[in-house]
């Protein structure tokens, strides 16, 4: 597992932890940003803008990688030996070549892509490229780099051995937007590390009602509009849901957006009734998810998969999701939850009035959603799924 850009920040143990980090964020900013002067930085200065402690450190502080402003960017690292990190590519192949000779590499997005040419030539390897959500990004860029860098990904995805999508929606999405045959695009469905979700979730205990949040708390996944149902249901004296827990990854960038929410809960009169609890290890994650009785993230954006669906039916917790994206999928493989009209919030309001006033329902969502997601989406079966594939590719 190598880790580009910045070290990885998993809440399991991290692969990576001896593995040089290649493309070193400091150093591709300023190849980008200064390339005529940057190029006869010596290599001591550059291995020490690369080191582990200063990226880290840098990955706290800095704020979202904004599409608008990396355009350029964008494109020269999907121009791969054209653009202008030629020098960090270099050393990445060399390191592969010296270090391992990889039989199989995979690519975590399509982004990376422009390293496919250098990486096989030096390496004969068999190219894997995870399609995971690279629309988003791309269509945020200005033009003309959003159609110069779409061109270059369409390109690079055509010598690639194999493509594989979490979910038949977005390998729909991808073959469209990618200009591919529906056969070129192979489907696994993500899987998570079940350990720790296996505790008896068939006693209810003695607390209030809980609605719960568990992603990236920002608008996208549409905390906002949650919290504006809790709100509502808050406000019908019928509804015995009283508490309302939040967590999640939540950066320095969306600090000041959570302020603004946590006042409007105030004004409202509930902000002792909602608890948020960002950036919380795996341990207090499944703790959190067990403490819920119903989960809905009524996301926005496109969705490619959303594990946080399949560890919240893991942990027995139903779920309401918008009837979008993969959304639609996951229930259908689980039958853990109900869906709504997407961008109806009306609808998600009437929704979780429902499930939260019928005990029963929740009782057999649970245990319908829990049963699949611990069977199907394990990462042991998409592991061994990935590896069939690999097989067939030899």
């Amino acid at each position: 597992m190598v880790p580009l850009y910045l070290p990885l920040t998993l809440d399991e143990q991290d692969q990576s932890e001896h593995v040089p980090v290649f493309f070193g964020g400091i150093n591709v900013f300023l190849d980008y940003k200064i390339s005529w002067l940057w190029r006869f930085v010596p290599n001591r200065i550059r291995r020490w803008l690369d080191s582990r402690i200063l990226l880290k450190s840098l990955g706290r502080r800095v704020s979202k990688t904004n599409p608008v402003e990396v355009g350029a960017l964008t494109v020269s690292m999907l121009q791969g030996k054209e653009g202008q990190q030629l020098r960090e590519l270099q050393e990445l192949t060399d390191w592969l070549q010296k270090e391992h000779q990889p039989d199989v590499v995979i690519f975590s997005n399509a982004l990376l892509l422009g390293m496919y040419e250098p990486i096989q030539k030096a390496t004969d390897a068999k190219t894997i490229c995870f399609l995971t959500g690279e629309d988003s990004f791309l269509d945020q860029l200005p033009e003309p780099h959003r159609s110069q860098a779409w061109n270059l990904v369409r390109s690079h995805v055509r010598q690639i051995d194999l493509l594989i999508a979490p979910s038949r929606y977005y390998a729909d999405l991808m073959t469209e937007r990618l200009e591919l045959l529906p056969q070129q695009i192979h489907v696994v469905y993500n899987g998570i590390n079940t350990e720790g979700f296996d505790g008896d979730v068939s006693i209810e205990p003695e607390r209030p009602l809980t609605l719960g949040f568990f992603a990236r708390m920002c608008a996208g996944k549409g905390l906002d509009i949650l919290i504006d149902a809790f709100i509502e249901l808050r406000k019908r004296s019928n509804i015995p849901a009283r508490q309302l827990k939040i967590g999640g990854n939540l950066n320095p960038w969306n600090e000041e957006w959570i302020d603004l929410l946590k006042l409007r809960l105030q004004i409202e009169g509930v902000g002792q009734d909602v608890q948020f609890l960002p950036n919380i290890t795996r341990a207090e994650k499944i703790k959190f998810l067990h403490s819920l009785d119903v989960f809905s993230v009524p996301a926005m954006c496109n969705e490619p998969f959303g594990f946080y669906v399949v560890e919240a039916l893991a942990a027995g917790v139903p779920v309401v999701l918008p009837a979008k994206s993969s959304f639609p999928e996951l229930i259908e493989k689980t039958g853990g939850g109900v869906l709504y009209p997407a961008e109806d919030h009306f609808a998600l309001v009437k929704t979780l009035e429902g499930l939260f006033a019928d005990k029963a329902q929740r009782r057999q969502l649970s245990s319908s959603g829990r049963k699949n997601a611990l069977e199907f989406f394990s990462v042991k079966r998409a592991g061994q799924e990935i590896l069939d594939l690999i097989q067939e590719l030899f």
